[in-house]
């Protein structure tokens, strides 16, 4: 991305902005929710967010209950 630098003007390249991606896949989400059986949890084992394993588990069409068997 070219930005124009705020103390001369001139177009200055920047790699990226931003947080990057977690990308944690959905293998290692289904893991760690079947280990804990709780979103929290796995949450944190994973270092994420509970919307954040909502989100894979929405994007790859599956609920909680199809991942969590008790």
């Amino acid at each position: 991305m070219i930005i124009p630098c705020p103390h001369c003007g001139k177009s200055v390249a920047v790699n990226s902005l931003g947080r990057k991606p977690l990308n944690i896949p959905l293998k290692n989400v289904c893991e760690a929710l079947q280990t804990h059986q709780n979103i929290v949890a796995a949450a944190r084992e994973l270092g994420c967010s509970p919307a954040y394993i909502f989100g894979i588990l929405k994007a790859n069409r599956l609920k909680l209950k199809d991942v969590v068997k008790r």
